[in-house]
């Protein structure tokens, strides 16, 4: 195995010029702004950083280009197995380029503190898992936030390099990476900062940038490895690389083995990945293969699927994508789930898969509803959070032994100990748990409204305005203020979820400022809609303790009255608009709305108003009795 001295800029003009390319069994570009942020720490300071492996193949296998802009070379390229997430971001930075994800670009901008402290850093890297929280694409407070943090810019100016947004940059001290490699000269960087070249500072500040010009300039050691190795040789040295560096998740070593055994294969894997984001549902590539692996094998490890023949990928691969098309519809439709930003776990979906699957989409009224059942309460007990792999494997047994969704339901009593939900299962609970994305979608079947807008809950309300968010009822500044730890102030109890716009109005008002305020225009329903307490001496900073206690109590009975309404086979709310027509059809709407009221006790006051008159004209009209 050869090995080449480079440096960053040769490697990065490799890439510019189609020299360097990916291998089809490569992963896609996954790292997020403040991995990049570190990278740049790293080099700036002079850390080692690992080294570049890359393949020197002359055969025709698949590739693919990097995440930004390449030329397309007119030679066969370098094929790049380890470095890819360093070499995409430091070529996006240097060049000032975005980063090119499917149909859409995302830049990278890293702010250079050029006052940063000498000496080590002083903060911490923190390290993050590889699952992705539930909800992570609801916003939260960003008025509280900004307003409750009198230190951030302190903190901040202890760093060297972060993450960029429009008020950092405001400050002259912050300068974009990407202005220093580009052709801005150092006085054209640093005149709002000093009087002159002759100032003290400019030779100080003028080193600084020279030394962020100089991650160009570190060193890399690129190992080449031999052409003649094949394919499924080079995809073993990949996963045995990755593997002793604990650098990929299971899933991605996985997926370099099949894209070894079944070429091109990686296309599809993609393709359908868009098809399903199409309809508002982003899978990992991770999801994907590990539902291929469940329909080829009948479980969920990886451990095998080296040893899976092609026409065995190929036949289980359309299985899955034919469940994964139903699981999303089922989410959608029947569980009114609008993204997988709601589910505490994406794997939620692949017994669903299964089981549609198994039953050729065939599904009886009481399978649908048990399905339905489990997925909720699998949901909001994070059914998938510790031991996933056993888990999966637990539920792919029963249903591949030809169980329903009800033994599903039985299995999960077992796991979890109970069904029901108590006030004490919120104590403590913030956004992170996997109760918080159930909360929401409880409050959204009861009718929960913006507090501005009247919209009822949905997040795929179209702009920022409308956009849900999660409100601290009480705003964090004030609870830190008056002593308040972090797991009280981040309670699921002391949250609402409202407009975009109404979260930044409210900003950081105790709630005694703000609730009358919607009381007014709103009227009361409007907060018994999102369960916060009418009682008015629950909204002092004082009480907040019992404000928890109230809410946590409510949301448990929310909860409760959500599953049990799906386990009582329930009738959706009535629409007004459904009255029109004949007496005997407004006779059917209130039973209707009756039993749905009987099941989970939900049913709109003025909506039950309006139909009860509706009732009573055709028993005027008729003479006839109600039920």
């Amino acid at each position: 195995m050869a090995k080449i001295d480079t440096d960053v800029g040769q490697l990065v003009d490799m890439i510019s010029r189609g020299e360097l390319r990916l291998p089809e069994l490569q992963r896609r570009y996954v790292w997020p702004a403040t991995r990049v942020r570190d990278l740049l720490d790293s080099l700036y300071r002079g850390y080692p950083s690992g080294t570049i492996l890359v393949w020197d193949s002359q055969q025709d296998v698949p590739t693919k280009d990097l995440a930004v802009d390449q030329a397309k070379g007119a030679f066969v390229p370098k094929l790049l197995l380890d470095g890819q997430q360093r070499l995409t971001s430091l070529a996006a930075v240097t060049r000032g380029q975005p980063i090119k994800l499917k149909n859409r670009v995302r830049p990278i901008d890293i702010a250079f503190n050029i006052d940063h402290p000498e000496g080590p850093p002083t903060d911490v890297i923190e390290v993050e898992g590889d699952e992705p929280t539930a909800a992570d694409d609801m916003d939260g407070d960003e008025g509280d936030e900004a307003a409750g943090e009198p230190n951030l810019q302190e903190r901040l100016r202890k760093r060297t390099f972060v993450v960029a947004n429009s008020s950092l940059l405001a400050d002259s001290r912050w300068i974009r990476v990407t202005d220093i490699f580009g052709d801005k000269t150092d006085w054209d960087l640093l005149k709002p900062l000093v009087e002159s070249p002759g100032d003290p500072k400019y030779d100080i500040y003028s080193k600084r940038l020279q030394r962020v010009r100089g991650i160009k300039k570190y060193p890399y050691v690129m190992h080449v490895l031999e052409r003649d190795l094949s394919y499924e040789e080079v995809a073993e040295i990949f996963v045995r690389v990755n593997s002793l560096g604990m650098k990929l998740r299971g899933s991605d070593l996985a997926l370099a083995q099949i894209t070894a055994r079944w070429q091109n294969s990686l296309q599809l894997f993609e393709e359908f990945a868009e098809e399903c984001e199409k309809y508002w549902f982003t899978f990992d590539l991770g999801v994907l293969v590990r539902a291929l692996v469940v329909f080829a094998t009948r479980q969920s490890r990886f451990r095998t699927v080296g040893s899976i023949p092609q026409d065995n990928l190929s036949d289980a691969w359309e299985k899955a994508k034919q469940g994964i098309r139903f699981a999303i519809n089922f989410l959608r439709s029947n569980a009114g789930i609008e993204d997988e930003s709601l589910l505490s776990s994406p794997l939620l979906a692949i017994p669903i898969a299964v089981f549609a699957v198994l039953r050729d989409h065939h599904l009886t009224q009481v399978e649908e509803r048990d399905l339905l059942h489990w997925l909720f309460l699998a949901n909001a007990k994070g059914h998938f959070s510790g031991s996933s792999e056993t888990v999966l494997d637990n539920d792919l047994s029963i249903l591949f032994k030809g169980g329903s969704p009800a033994d599903l339901l039985s299995a999960l009593e077992q796991q979890v100990g109970r069904l029901k939900f108590e006030a004490g299962d919120f104590r403590g609970r913030s956004w992170r748990h996997p109760l918080f994305p159930v909360t929401y979608l409880a409050l959204k079947s009861s009718g929960a409204k913006d507090w501005r807008s009247g919209l009822t809950l949905s997040l795929n309300h179209q702009g920022k305005t409308h956009s849900v968010e999660y409100h601290h009822i009480f705003p964090k500044s004030l609870l830190r203020t008056a002593g308040f730890d972090a797991g009280e102030i981040n309670e699921i109890a002391n949250m609402a979820f409202v407009s975009g716009s109404m979260n930044r109005a409210i900003s950081n008002k105790a709630p005694n400022e703000y609730l009358p305020g919607i009381i007014q225009g709103r009227g009361e329903d409007a907060l018994r809609g999102q369960r916060v307490p009418l009682d008015a001496s629950l909204w002092k900073i004082e009480d907040y303790r019992a404000f928890l206690e109230y809410r946590r109590a409510e949301l448990a009975t929310l909860l409760n009255d959500f599953v049990d309404g799906i386990a009582a086979d329930r009738t959706p709310p009535i629409d007004v608009a459904t009255l029109i027509g004949d007496g005997e059809s407004a006779r059917i709407e209130f039973k209707s709305a009756a039993r749905y009221n009987q099941h989970t006790g939900s049913v709109d006051k003025r909506i039950e108003s309006a139909i009860v008159k509706s009732v009573t004209g055709f028993m005027n009209a008729e003479g006839g009795i109600l039920l």
